[in-house]
C-alpha cells in the first residue's frame, strides 16, 4: 500500500505559526472553508510540519448520527450548519483552552467509511502547544457557531477554485459508493447551497490560504 505524498505548504503560511508559537502557550489554529476546499489535507499537512507538538481535531465529529438526523429530517440534507451538535464543538473548544495539566481531552472522529461520528477517537494531550481544527462553519456567526471563532487565536480561511472544488466532491461521494448521478445531484442539492454559506464567512478570517500561493 503506498502513501500518498503531501503537498508543500508555502513558507509565508509556516512562518505564521512560527510565530503564533513563540510565547510557549497553546494556540488553537482554524482551517475554514466551503466542503471540498482542501481543509482536511490542510491541516494533515500542517500537523505533519509540527509533529511533535500538534494534534488535529476536525469539526466533523460533531455531526449528528444518522439516526438522529432521520428523527428530525435532516438526513437528506447532512453537512448543512443545523446538522452538527455546534454547542457540543464549541464545548470542546471550550475544553482545550481550559485544560489542565495531566488531562487527556477526548475528541470525536468523523468516519466516512461508515458516515458517522465515533466518540473519544481522538485524543489531545495536555502539552498539546497546537490544536488544529478544520471545518466548514468555524466563522459562522449565527447560533452556537458564532462562538466559535472567538474561541480559536486564527482563523485561515482555505480558498480554492469553484470547479476544482465541485470536481473533488463529486469525486468523494463516488469514492464512498455514491453512483455518479447521484453525486452530484448531492453536490448541487447539498454542498453548493452550504459552499455559498460560508462564502459570505471569508471576510471574517484572519488570513487567506491558497495552495497556490
Amino acid at each position: 500500500m503506498t502513501t500518498r505524498a503531501l503537498p508543500t505548504i508555502p513558507p509565508r503560511h509556516l512562518v505564521r505559526v512560527h510565530q503564533l508559537l513563540q510565547d510557549g502557550q497553546r494556540k488553537l489554529l482554524g482551517l475554514a472553508g466551503p466542503p471540498g476546499a482542501g481543509k482536511s489535507l490542510l491541516a494533515t499537512t500542517l500537523q505533519q510540519a509540527f509533529a511533535d507538538v500538534s494534534q488535529v481535531v476536525p469539526m466533523d465529529g460533531y455531526h449528528l448520527a444518522h439516526v438522529e438526523l432521520e428523527r428530525l429530517g435532516r438526513a437528506d440534507r447532512k453537512g448543512a450548519p443545523d446538522t452538527f451538535d455546534s454547542a457540543g464543538y464549541a464545548a470542546m473548544l471550550q475544553r482545550l483552552r481550559a485544560q489542565q495539566p495531566g488531562e487527556t481531552v477526548y475528541a470525536p472522529e468523523f468516519r466516512r467509511e461508515i458516515e458517522e461520528p465515533v466518540a473519544g477517537a481522538i485524543a489531545v494531550a495536555p502539552q498539546t502547544r497546537l490544536v488544529i481544527t478544520e471545518g466548514n462553519y468555524l466563522l459562522l456567526d449565527s447560533g452556537h457557531w458564532a462562538g466559535v471563532a472567538g474561541l480559536l487565536d486564527e482563523v485561515w480561511y482555505v480558498d480554492v477554485d469553484d470547479g476544482l472544488r465541485t470536481r473533488r466532491l463529486t469525486r468523494r461521494h463516488e469514492e464512498y459508493g455514491r453512483s455518479r448521478e447521484d453525486a452530484l445531484a448531492w453536490v448541487g442539492r447539498t454542498d453548493e447551497p452550504n459552499a455559498r454559506l460560508i462564502e459570505t464567512t471569508k471576510h471574517r478570517a484572519h488570513r487567506l490560504f491558497r495552495w497556490d500561493d
